[in-house]
């Protein structure tokens, strides 16, 4: 069930991504020179894994929740900056695991090989040390506000 509903997303990224026949020709390997067209591609991809992953959405719900609760105790800057940027970092991991696994299954198909596991383990594991590391530095940011 997930890879038909991945399947059907990635059909519409790519038929947004070419929308005319020059697209088409131009082929996926060249580079962008259209500044707006490659945000749209950033877009179609920030699209994409929020549609199609559980995790990023869960990961950017709780982030807009603490981010609120700092700003609802009045922490400095500083404070909600570092909050953003582990946030984003956790956030900018689950994007970079997802692209890794889809280009994984792109190279293996339906094949198991160890070295696929290995990387798909590795990319998934780096957004639980992030994670876990995120939510280490929200306690120790906003714990302290919270018991006073």
């Amino acid at each position: 069930m997930p890879l038909e509903r991945a399947k059907i997303l990635s059909d519409k990224v790519t038929s947004l991504s070419h929308r005319n026949s020059k697209a088409k020709i131009r082929g996926a390997w060249r580079r962008s020179h259209n500044l707006l067209i490659s945000f749209r591609y950033a877009a179609q991809g920030l699209s994409y894994g929020f549609a199609s992953q559980r995790n990023l959405r869960i990961h950017l719900f709780i982030g807009v929740f603490v981010f609120a609760l700092g700003i609802f105790l009045k922490l400095n800057f500083n404070q909600l900056a570092v909050l953003v940027l582990t946030v984003t970092a956790v956030l900018v991991l689950e994007l970079l695991n997802t692209a890794i696994e889809s280009v994984v299954d792109l190279a293996i198909g339906r094949r198991f090989h160890p070295l696929a596991r290995i990387a798909k383990d590795c990319s998934a594991a780096a957004v639980l040390v992030a994670s876990f590391s995120s939510l280490i530095i929200a306690f120790l940011l906003i714990l302290p506000p919270l018991l006073t």
